[in-house]
């Protein structure tokens, strides 16, 4: 049987046939398995499952089986599969360039739209659960009473992707700096220094020694993104010059927030990060056990588009949380060593 678009032949044709090709685009559109797309490109952008679950909040092996489904539908094989990298092929590399392409357009007239409707009298700020939690929230009452006028949004989010401005005036990204295309200026660094509760210190077992770690829980921040920049106990302790006791034990939390809710239930012994910890600190809900302290490699930035820095309200915002900066005190001291 012949095709529909031959049995025309009128000089209507010239309609039948873009038609056609239209319902055919909108099938395809229709029938994209989108959500596999969005897991593939981010394992080839991220190098690997377990970052790519991490930041889009599934398991590892949800992002593994929309992979796979993905392969299936196309015919394709799209990665590369190594142990503890995934490398795409030359046909992956190339679907994952045209979706990061298209979800960045996307992403872009996104922001656009919601430009248009965001109150002129909201300030959205994006920035980690752990910095919005224990420093940001806490002051915020300050800045509601220097500006009444205005209301704050926060957008809590991993930090791990660039910053778009697509859900945010400002960004407060946790990291190096390397925001390149956007206005970026430090707002603080980052000082480490063990802290635990009161209960902890007397004991039993004690800590006044550094030998006594071996005898507590250990608390860790994952940091994996950051690599051999990552502010670990291990970085500590080499910066200081000392060597770590085995634990008895480990702890491992996602959020930075989560580690120092742990430190003050006496759960454990933290690896503290000014500012998180410096409210704490103060009140006397953490103590420090030990006095060394280093500098971490990492610190916290503001990012914004170009174009965001005219805007009244985000320079009130700005000129607020650098007076809060400046305002916050040293650490207090540490527990002075048993005799």
């Amino acid at each position: 049987m012949n095709r529909p678009e031959t049995l025309v032949h009128s000089g209507d044709c010239r309609y039948l046939i873009p038609v056609m090709s239209f319902i055919r685009l909108a099938y395809m559109i229709i029938n994209l398995p989108f959500s596999a797309l969005r897991a593939f490109e981010a394992v080839v952008r991220l190098s690997g499952f377990s970052a790519a679950a991490q930041e889009l909040g599934v398991s590892q092996s949800a992002i593994s089986q929309h992979v796979k489904t993905l392969e299936e539908w196309l015919g394709q094989e799209l990665l590369i599969r190594g142990a503890r990298k995934s490398q795409p092929t030359r046909e992956g590399d190339q679907l994952a360039r045209a979706v990061s392409d298209g979800l960045g357009r996307i992403s872009d007239v996104c922001a656009q739209l919601r430009d248009r409707t965001r109150s002129e009298n909201t300030v959205v700020i994006s920035c980690l659960p752990g910095f919005s939690f224990t420093w940001l929230f806490p002051r915020l009452l300050n800045f509601d009473t220097a500006h009444p006028h205005l209301a704050v949004s926060i957008v809590t989010d991993t930090g791990q992707l660039p910053f778009s401005a697509a859900d945010a005036d400002i960004g407060i990204r946790y990291g190096l700096g390397d925001y390149p295309g956007f206005h970026v200026e430090h707002l603080m660094h980052e000082s480490l220094t063990p802290v635990c509760a009161p209960s902890l210190i007397e004991g039993p077992p004690g800590l006044r020694d550094l030998e006594d770690l071996g005898s507590h829980t250990l608390l860790h921040d994952e940091n994996e993104s950051f690599g051999n920049a990552a502010p670990t106990w291990e970085f500590w302790a080499r910066n200081c010059g000392l060597t770590l006791p085995t634990p008895v034990k480990s702890r491992r939390f996602g959020q930075s927030n989560l580690v120092v809710q742990a430190a003050i239930q006496g759960l454990g012994v933290a690896l503290g990060r000014k500012p998180l910890v410096i409210d704490a600190l103060v009140d006397g809900r953490l103590v420090r056990p030990f006095p060394q302290i280093t500098r971490s490699p990492l610190s916290y930035w503001l990012v914004l588009r170009h174009e965001r820095l005219d805007s009244e309200k985000v320079q009130s915002f700005l000129s607020w949380i650098r007076s809060e900066v400046a305002r916050d005190p040293d650490l207090p001291e540490a527990i002075p060593p048993r005799d």
